[in-house]
């Protein structure tokens, strides 16, 4: 593993390569989910280098080791908002694909790292999408447990702590994490409007993901304690220029009690749910011929 600095506007991004011992067969760029540091992917990286890949992890500006040049780090008033977030990942594609120009590159989005890919205006690099564990944010699109609470968060808690502290303080609420203001504003007029980012952005955002055309497979986890399948599907057919496709994982099929939002990327299914990406990114290849959407859509 490599970790290099790259330049994104005037700000430094850390990444993190992941080279394959044998020449590779293609490029992934893992983009992470909202407060989740690149560190958590690191074993799932690992072995899929491991499987052949040269594989790309990064923490968005304003998180993780990609905070702010101060004394500090501090993120109070830092200036970062989903829009930059979605610059940076686009920095990050670019890159790799300069490393290996000839080859396949492929999006592995956790949560919003499935979302963002919709904003990205280097989408012609992009040879697909694996989306694990990412939905539409709309509030009524949560499970049952976080729509229990979710209407105090964005109405009360967020707005207030934010406006306190002059970025969203999550490590001291234990909530998703420290995150820039912008970020954390943005995302709570995302996460209320209906029609998640692109109701929230307009006409520009709607055409921005129509304008995809690299395949795009969701996994769903039907145990996802954020994420519902009707959420996962608002969220993947927002790419409508794409041909589609949806699984389902649940926690029998893989003989255990739970997956869960964030479980994809534990080590414990290196056995089983690692070595269902490689399968998924071979039927990615550029002469897939897949159209349309498949898979369950009920």
């Amino acid at each position: 593993m490599q970790k290099q600095i790259l330049e994104s506007g005037s700000l430094q991004l850390s990444l993190r390569v992941y080279e394959s011992a044998s020449p590779a067969r293609a490029s992934v760029v893992i983009g992470g989910a909202m407060g989740v540091r690149q560190d958590y992917y690191a074993p799932f990286a690992g072995w899929l280098s491991a499987q052949g890949f040269r594989v790309t992890t990064f923490d968005y500006r304003g998180s993780g080791d990609s905070l702010p040049d101060t004394a500090d780090g501090s993120l109070r008033g830092f200036q970062a908002d989903l829009m930059d977030w979605a610059r940076d990942y686009e920095a990050v594609v670019d890159k790799a694909k300069t490393a290996l120009p000839d080859a396949p590159l492929y999006l592995l989005g956790h949560s919003l790292g499935a979302q963002l890919p919709g904003f990205l205006k280097n989408q012609s690099k992009v040879d697909g999408l694996v989306s694990i564990a990412a939905g539409s944010g709309y509030w009524r699109d949560n499970a049952p447990q976080l729509k229990r609470m979710v209407l105090y968060f964005w109405y009360v808690l967020v707005p207030v702590a934010t406006r306190l502290f002059g970025y969203f303080p999550g490590r001291k609420l234990k909530k998703v994490g420290d995150l820039p203001a912008g970020v954390m504003l943005q995302w709570r007029k995302w996460c209320l409007n209906p029609q998640y980012s692109v109701g929230a952005e307009g006409e520009t955002a709607r055409l921005a993901y129509a304008a995809a055309d690299f395949p795009v497979l969701a996994l769903s986890i039907t145990d996802d304690e954020l994420m519902t399948w009707r959420g996962t599907q608002n969220l993947i057919n927002l790419y409508t220029g794409a041909p589609r496709s949806f699984e389902r994982v649940t926690p029998a099929d893989l003989g255990v009690k739970r997956i869960g939002h964030f479980g994809f990327f534990r080590e414990q299914f290196s056995q089983s749910l690692w070595p269902r990406t490689v399968q998924i990114l071979e039927r990615m290849h550029p002469t897939y011929a897949a159209t349309g959407v498949t898979g369950t859509t009920a």
